[in-house]
Formats: C-alpha cells, sequence, structure tokens
C-alpha cells in the first residue's frame, strides 16, 4: 500500500493528514498547535516534528511531502512571500525543510490547495465531474484564490495564479497592505464591508449581524453594505470569468456562506462578461477546514 501525506500549516495549527494513494480515504490525522509567535525556526521544528510522528506511528516510510502555507512560495527566488505568518516571508522554506526532512517538499498556498481538494474530492466530483477549469475562491478575512486545469493546480510563473483578491476595484480606494489602492479585498473582504458600515453607520457591527439585519429588512444601511458585496463581487470576478472562463467557481471563506452571494452576487457577475449567457457553476465548497490538508496531500 502506498500513501499521500499532506499538511497544512495554518497560523494557529498545523494538521497532518496521511491518507491512502489509490482511493484517497483517510488513515489517520494529526493536530498540533503552530506556537507562529516563537519565530521561523520554531514553525520548520514543529512541522518536522509532525511529518516525523505521523510516519513513525504508522510505520511508512515517504519521498516526499505536500505542504499548504499561509503564502507563496516564489518560484525564481525560492523565497515565501506574502505570508500572513509574517516569520516565514523571505525565508527558504521548501529548502530549508527538505534539508531538515531528506525528502522532497511541494509547498503551495491555502486557495491553491483548497481549490485542487474541491476539484478533485470535493463538491465539484460531486456536481460536475468532468470539469476541466476550476476557479476556487476565498472570501473571509481576506480575499484569494487558485485555478486548477484538468485536476492540477496553475500557480504561475511568479506564483500568483489566481490573486484576484490583488486586481484593483476602486480607484483612488482604501490602501491596500499590498502596497496597492482599491484592491478588490479591500471592497468585499468580510473586514472592508465590516467597515463599509461602520463608516455608514457608526457603529461596527460583525458581518453575521449585518446579513441578518439586511433578510429582516430593518437595516437601510445594511441593505446598502450587501448591495456594495454583490455588485462588487459580479464585477470583479467577471474578469475571471472572462480570463479563465471556467467550468465551476467554488466559493470558501465566511462570506461563502451567504446565500445570496450564488443569486443575486451571481445575477451581477453576468453583466461583467463577455458573452451573452453565464453557464458557469457557482456552488459552495464541501471539505470545510479539510481542503487545506487533502489539497497538500494531493500535490
Amino acid at each position: 500500500m502506498t500513501y499521500r501525506l499532506g499538511v497544512d500549516l495554518g497560523g494557529t495549527k498545523i494538521e497532518a493528514a496521511l491518507l491512502e494513494s489509490m482511493t484517497l480515504s483517510v488513515v489517520d490525522r494529526m493536530r498540533i498547535q503552530t506556537e507562529a509567535s516563537r519565530g521561523y525556526e520554531h514553525i520548520c521544528n514543529n512541522l518536522v516534528g509532525i511529518i516525523h510522528e505521523i510516519t513513525r506511528k504508522n510505520k511508512i516510510v515517504i519521498s516526499r511531502v505536500g505542504i499548504c502555507t499561509p503564502g507563496t512560495l516564489d518560484p525564481i527566488t525560492n523565497t515565501m512571500k506574502n505570508c500572513n505568518t509574517t516569520s516565514l516571508n523571505g525565508k527558504p522554506l521548501k529548502d530549508d525543510l527538505e534539508q531538515l526532512l531528506g525528502i522532497e517538499v511541494l509547498l503551495s498556498n491555502d486557495a491553491n490547495c483548497f481549490a485542487v481538494a474541491e476539484a478533485n474530492l470535493g463538491i465539484v466530483k460531486d456536481v460536475m465531474p468532468n470539469a476541466e477549469v476550476v476557479f476556487g475562491v476565498i472570501m473571509g478575512t481576506g480575499v484569494g484564490g487558485g485555478v486548477v486545469v484538468n485536476g492540477r493546480i496553475i500557480g504561475g510563473r511568479q506564483g500568483i495564479g489566481g490573486e484576484w483578491g490583488h486586481n484593483v476595484l476602486e480607484e483612488n480606494g482604501s490602501l491596500c497592505y499590498c502596497g496597492k489602492s482599491g484592491c478588490v479585498e479591500t471592497v468585499i473582504s468580510g473586514p472592508a464591508l465590516e467597515k463599509y458600515y461602520a463608516h455608514l453607520s457608526g457603529k461596527f457591527l460583525p458581518m453575521q449581524e449585518i446579513v441578518n439585519l439586511y433578510r429582516n429588512h430593518h437595516d437601510a444601511l445594511a441593505a446598502q453594505t450587501m448591495d456594495r458585496l454583490f455588485k462588487n463581487f459580479g464585477k470583479a470576478i467577471g474578469v475571471a470569468i472572462n480570463i479563465l472562463d471556467p467550468d465551476v467557481v467554488v466559493i470558501g471563506g465566511g462570506l461563502g456562506n451567504i446565500e445570496e452571494l450564488y443569486t443575486l452576487g451571481v445575477k451581477h457577475v453576468k453583466q461583467h462578461i463577455f458573452n451573452d449567457r453565464m453557464d458557469t457553476l457557482f456552488i459552495k465548497p464541501k471539505l470545510g477546514d479539510s481542503a487545506g490538508v487533502y489539497g497538500a496531500a494531493l500535490l
């Protein structure tokens, strides 16, 4: 029997999953705390520790491991970038782990792992098993995405394939941490929408309360905030549809749970694509927080 080992490196936890290669059924799983505040070397040691432990426990030897990361390995410099676990940025994580483990290490970011997991193991297999192009979208605290073609991640020359969250959506909009202004993430991420509602109303509410007020028709400002989401989602994702023309868009992250995104939001998408109709499916994911670790194993 052969196995695939995937590890999901999150900001608070590290999860490892051992999958049987042919059936992709889960053989074993483990979780430990990341303890990211203790720095880069400590994170590396924790990654090595959980890999050694799960292989020792299951009495197996592996030649490679896939790791889902909170940022991207730059294929030119071979160092990490755009990580919200900031101690990883600029570090040769792949090289360092390969030295410590003595095996091949394959890295991809969380949005890519989400996309490849849902395409190969998740909801896409259920609703459109013959889909060739899948765009996996993350809409929550941030906005990101991953492109999967024929079951494989398209990372791109610079490792930024699918990063629609940092296209400029609003000229002269809010400053983004990436250095540009008016990025998609500054307009339709959860925190951006909460900030917009607070600007209108003078009070800060979490996104779920804004959604509830909108649904109960009790708050015109909540309706204005949600309208901002739907219209700008259509405008932003329409660009991705025109470029990729995916069979399926899977929407993960907290905002992906908003039912109206799949009706009113998709209605606005249709206004921004270069076609007289839109046959792309917009669907919710299936794998939940397991997508990262499964996607890592599929690397």
